[in-house]
């Protein structure tokens, strides 16, 4: 027996699960919902302010090579959530597999403010 063989009581390395939306979707991870108001206001364990924002982790080929859509992976995004498909995959489940037409904003900097003096 060599020594790269794994030897018969242990269990080979559990491969990481890789989520790769297909066709004209995006993979986001969630924003947490909001427990306190703009003006302050600590809100209820009970009662939050559903969040409609995540960040973009991973982006289909089909939306990365469509110059229609300039979205990219780490993008901050608005999202409706209304046929986002949750992935069971992590214990807070904010993962979500989003259509690009639900996508309705790209927060971006303002390229004149880095300019400015």
């Amino acid at each position: 027996m060599s020594n790269t063989e794994p030897s018969r009581g242990s269990r080979p390395a559990k491969a990481l699960e890789v989520v790769e939306p297909l066709g004209k979707r995006v993979l986001i991870r969630k924003d947490d919902d909001k427990k306190q108001t703009k003006a302050g206001i600590h809100l209820p364990d009970k009662i939050e302010i559903p969040t409609l924002t995540g960040r973009v982790v991973a982006v289909s080929a089909q939306v990365d090579r469509d110059e229609d859509y300039p979205i990219k992976r780490y993008d901050r995004i608005l999202f409706n959530p209304k046929h986002a498909i949750p992935v069971d995959l992590e214990g807070d489940n904010r993962l979500f597999v989003v259509p690009v037409e639900d996508i309705v904003a790209v927060f971006r900097k303002d390229p004149t403010e880095d300019h400015a003096a």
